[in-house]
């Protein structure tokens, strides 16, 4: 038994293939354009160094274990983010290589 192919099946297919090739093929300039004028040149240089790092990993296990204080108010450090920002002032303070922070750039 050989199955059989409505007449017009094949032609659909045919449409499809080669309506999808043209717009394929075709590129808007605009797409172009602009990825080149946001296209910056940046290092590949680390924001952070080895030192950031480790202080940060310390004060993340320190906050899982609940040893790790707030500065003033002594009160238990919970949110992951606070942890990491204790952790990269620590690193700042030490030397280590990190960004200044967004609060001084606010003040500069």
């Amino acid at each position: 038994m050989a199955v059989e192919k409505a007449p017009g099946a094949s032609r659909k297919s045919a449409a499809k293939k080669s309506s999808a090739g043209k717009s394929g093929a075709k590129k808007s300039s605009a797409a172009t354009t602009s990825s080149k004028k946001g296209a910056a040149k940046r290092s590949a240089a680390p924001k952070y160094g080895p030192t950031a790092g480790e202080k940060v990993e310390r004060s993340m296990h320190e906050m899982e274990r609940g040893t790790l204080k707030s500065g003033r108010s002594g009160k238990k450090v919970t949110d992951p983010k606070q942890a990491i920002a204790i952790g990269l002032s620590e690193a700042r303070r030490a030397g280590g290589k990190v960004p200044p922070s967004p609060s001084s750039k606010k003040r500069s």
